[in-house]
């Protein structure tokens, strides 16, 4: 199935979807170092990235009449310092803003269905009616603003045209959720909001995927059947404290005798870390690993505590509030404190080891803090896809049928 990648970053969301089926007919980029990352791994042959057309610049400038034939998807994350809670919150006030942008490739494209990845602030109550407006104009992408029509105005257009309930012109069905990576078995606290949309003529029915790991779940592989610590090979002696908070849920689930087969447990640091070397020795092990390297500096202060071994990571972040500030921390059993090496990011990110990253540590940090994970993109598009391979084979027998008869 053919895509369109916008706003690529480091790769994350382009990655999952290559996974999910998806051929990326352009993939679209400007911020430098992250465009070294994609060009290094697609000169090494890297297989999920050796195909794409890079398209290095500003999105705005993209000529979509390069791409030829139909687009089963347009995918994209729009910049979130927009949205972000660690940015100025400016929304469509701020030249970041580049949903403009992707609402244009769909009107532009057609594609059958879209796929949009943000921040969870986005959906915060101080951009309600933005948020909306978005989602409005992904529904409605050929309503476009007038010259001189405030944005306010052209919202109010787009809600008369879905309350009236016309089905003229391009439309979309779309739908959005707030997703958490743990809970589809990403090693990492990640919330953020997925954009769907098919196509209105085609008849889809669509819900995001259910979620397939718990808190819950590992907390019983922890603390109740311990099968979590023999699996990573720790004897009794030398397992940590059950942490206090969780005694109330822990008794919880005690008290129920068993727990339910419905949910796998979270994945924590220590599951997607357990087989690589430390970085803090200097060994020829480490030099099977890309990326694997010691960063000094790491300190613990309020508001920045790091995360972990025994626990998702908290959500790897970029700029002032995740590199400098010093949040992307390692946290051991004995409370010592060391920077992730960014082949640990990566993983956490759950990017394949293979995969090479270009420019120094807080540079590549800032990519990763930006990526979404690979494997919760293969996830929510592997749903598409197989929505839109429905689709298609429903048109198929649509047709043979209307030729035998």
């Amino acid at each position: 199935m053919k895509s369109l990648e916008l706003f690529a970053g480091a790769g994350g969301l382009g990655i999952g979807l290559e996974l999910a089926g998806f051929k990326h007919e352009a993939v679209i980029e400007w911020d430098k170092w992250a465009c070294d990352t994609l060009r290094e791994n697609k000169s090494s042959g890297y297989p999920l990235v050796k195909n794409w057309n890079l398209f290095e610049g500003d999105a705005r400038l993209f000529d979509y009449s390069s791409i030829s034939g139909e687009i089963d998807l347009v995918s994209g994350g729009p910049p979130c310092q927009p949205f972000s809670l660690g940015g100025k919150h400016k929304a469509h006030k701020d030249a970041r803003d580049m949903f403009p942008v992707a609402i244009e490739a769909v009107r532009k494209l057609t594609p059958h269905a879209f796929l949009f990845e943000n921040v969870k602030g986005i959906t915060r109550t101080s951009f309600a009616n933005y948020f909306q407006y978005i989602i409005l104009q992904l529904s409605y992408p050929e309503i476009t603003k007038k010259q001189n029509e405030d944005w306010l105005n052209h919202l109010a257009r787009l809600e008369r045209q879905k309350t009236s309930g016309k089905k003229n012109g391009l439309q979309y069905n779309v739908v959005a959720r707030v997703l958490n990576a743990a809970n589809f078995g990403v090693p990492q606290h990640r919330e953020r909001v997925f954009i769907v949309g098919f196509r209105s003529d085609q008849n889809q029915e669509w819900s995001f995927p259910m979620e397939t790991h718990s808190m819950e779940a590992l907390l019983n592989d922890q603390w109740i059947t311990e099968s979590y610590w023999k699996r990573h090979g720790f004897p009794v002696s030398k397992r940590p404290n059950m942490p206090s908070r969780y005694y109330t849920i822990i008794k919880n689930l005690q008290k129920k005798g068993c727990l339910t087969n419905a949910f796998k447990p979270w994945r924590t640091v220590r599951d997607a870390l357990y087989d690589l070397p430390s970085p803090r020795v200097n060994t020829t092990e480490n030099l099977l690993y890309h990326n694997h390297k010691f960063q000094s500096g790491a300190k613990v202060y309020p508001g920045h505590t790091g995360s972990p071994l025994d626990l998702p990571a908290k959500t790897l972040k970029a700029g002032d509030h995740g590199v400098p500030g010093g949040e992307n921390m390692l946290v051991d059993v004995d409370g010592a404190v060391r920077y992730f090496t960014i082949r640990e990011a990566a993983r956490l990110q759950t990017f394949p080891d293979g995969y090479k990253f270009h420019g120094s540590w807080t540079e590549t940090m800032r990519q990763l803090g930006n990526a979404v994970p690979v494997m919760m993109a293969r996830i929510v598009g592997a749903s598409v896809a197989m929505q839109l391979v429905r689709t298609k084979e429903m048109e198929i027998k649509k047709k043979m049928s209307g030729f035998s008869s």
